[in-house]
């Protein structure tokens, strides 16, 4: 599905008019999404910036439901302008096409997805969930599709490391909201016989 179908679902919403009538300079900021290929339940989330660097956050998977944000962002993050170029069906493929490329032969689960402006860039900020309990972090430049960062991760060692939560590295730029949905996305791991990413900080 394409970004401006969840884009102009959200437009021509009542909750969006009445809040962008009561905050003409809001604007959008970042767009998340979890794709969890297991069950086929997708959810869509679209961020907009208003007043003193708030967060109005827009669901979008049971009509339109809006939240505000109680905690200001400690830096304001800049307005998407362009139109969105990447279709979200393709953001798995495009992943897989790199795995390949480096031998990597998990199978993607579940993709927690951040679209945001970075270094001026409409960036696609990919979290992968593999059926082997690692954490794929993928940039890719919305314009043209191609691979600006590829990392991974143990889901593991990332709990050892952060215990009590489930944070992001703290590089990946996303609000409360954002954060606390990436938590519940993560599946808990299975008991083993032996040891085998808003609490994201704004930059």
């Amino acid at each position: 599905m394409k970004f401006e179908h969840y884009q102009k679902k959200l437009l021509e919403s009542e909750a969006y008019k009445q809040f962008k009538k009561e905050n003409p300079k809001s604007y959008l900021c970042a767009g998340f999404f979890v794709l969890d290929f297991e069950t086929g339940k997708h959810m869509h989330q679209l961020d907009y910036i208003f007043k003193e660097k708030k967060i109005a956050t827009f669901s979008l998977d049971e009509g339109v439901k809006m939240n505000i944000s109680s905690m200001p962002l400690k830096k304001k993050l800049p307005e998407i302008k362009e139109i969105v170029q990447t279709d979200l069906e393709a953001l798995k493929g495009i992943v897989e096409d790199e795995m390949k490329n480096r031998t990597i032969t998990d199978n993607i689960k579940k993709i927690i997805a951040v679209l945001q402006i970075v270094d001026g860039k409409t960036t696609w900020n990919l979290n992968c969930i593999t059926d082997n309990l690692n954490v794929l972090q993928v940039h890719i430049d919305d314009a043209d599709r191609t691979i600006l960062k590829f990392m991974k991760y143990s889901i593991m060692e990332l709990v050892k490391t952060m215990p009590g939560s489930m944070n992001m590295p703290k590089n990946i730029k996303v609000n409360a909201a954002t954060a606390a949905a990436s938590k519940a996305a993560i599946p808990k791991p299975e008991p083993q016989a032996a040891p085998a990413e808003e609490a994201a900080e704004e930059e």
